[in-house]
């Protein structure tokens, strides 16, 4: 057949240099975001056993697996506190020698340059495992709220690059904005999880951080089925002054990470979950798949569809792999 009939597309992927000389996408070790999470209870790593080759660290670990971090090529890590102190309302992240406020200074000294989010929530904190201030069995927006300003202050003064509010209540952004403001924090930015759905993939997350959750989250998290809705809460968060906006979680949400791409001007953060994490793993460890191709074809995924940022449990494999 004459090539004017059709176009040759197999010219362009004839090698190895052709192809990487036309690669669209490119995953490179600064697109990545590091969850660590940071036990006061224990005394050595804990591997997580639904997240094989991730661990609750002690805090004494923060500073060698923040390094770690930066010596691979990565630029940011999130802290999620796990903590023996819990009540009801979270109080210890409340406290500037809180849990979070430690963990944030720890961190900062380990790495100066190395970007530092707070993950800002109240689930690792209270006893109930909910993400804010329980009212007659449901969270109490505006309770919660009050209590966020609170939390993002103690984050900031311990020296949090960005604070990363996951509760998903609503004015969240909005209030911590005037709170940071309000406390000469200008400079502290906020990652918000814009859209954050309800999600069943979260289930292994809720064992590194012990949670003692019980009920569903659907008053407040979003409806996994409502596309529409999702895209309206990060332009109300772009509007409230968000300055990142995240998708969590990534896979089953390529479409809303798409749309909110296209429709939002600021950067754009997804986070690969901890299920999402789990089935690649144990799919892994059972030789069904091969992990590094499919953790980089995944990562790629995200950045195609417009991710900036994505933020995985595979990062420190995934810079290396990358690069």
């Amino acid at each position: 057949m004459q090539s004017e009939f059709f176009p040759r597309y197999r010219r362009m992927r004839r090698t190895e240099a052709l192809r990487d000389l036309l690669r669209e996408t490119r995953l490179h070790p600064h697109d990545l975001v590091l969850p660590l999470f940071i036990n006061d209870t224990i005394d050595a790593p804990l591997e997580i056993s639904s997240m094989p080759g991730v661990f609750n660290f002690p805090e004494s670990a923060i500073a060698e697996q923040v390094q770690i971090a930066w010596e691979a090529g990565i630029r940011a890590v999130i802290l999620f506190g796990v903590t023996n102190h819990k009540d009801d309302e979270g109080s210890d992240s409340l406290r500037d020698e809180g849990l979070m406020a430690r963990m944030i200074r720890a961190a900062k000294e380990a790495a100066p340059e190395m970007v530092v989010i707070s993950d800002n929530c109240f689930c690792e904190y209270t006893s109930h495992g909910h993400c804010g201030v329980l009212r007659d069995g449901d969270v109490d927006n505006d309770a919660t709220l009050a209590n966020l300003q609170l939390q993002v202050r103690v984050a900031a003064r311990a020296g949090a690059d960005l604070v990363a509010p996951s509760g998903m209540m609503d004015g969240m952004v909005l209030a911590i904005r005037e709170a940071l403001d309000e406390g000469a924090h200008e400079d502290v930015g906020i990652m918000s999880y814009s859209t954050k759905f309800a999600s069943s993939f979260y289930g292994p997350f809720r064992d590194a951080v012990d949670s003692n959750f019980k009920g569903n989250r659907l008053s407040y998290q979003l409806d996994c089925c409502n596309g529409r809705e999702a895209i309206a809460e990060s332009i109300q968060d772009e509007a409230e002054g968000a300055d990142i906006l995240m998708v969590k979680p990534g896979m089953p949400y390529l479409d809303v990470l798409a749309q909110i791409r296209q429709t939002c001007t600021l950067p754009l953060a997804v986070y690969q979950v901890s299920g999402e994490y789990g089935m690649i793993k144990h799919a892994a460890l059972a030789g069904a798949l091969d992990e590094k191709q499919v953790v980089i074809e995944s990562l790629n995924g995200f950045k195609r569809a417009g991710a900036d940022l994505i933020l995985s449990y595979y990062a420190v494999q995934a810079a290396g792999w990358c690069r």
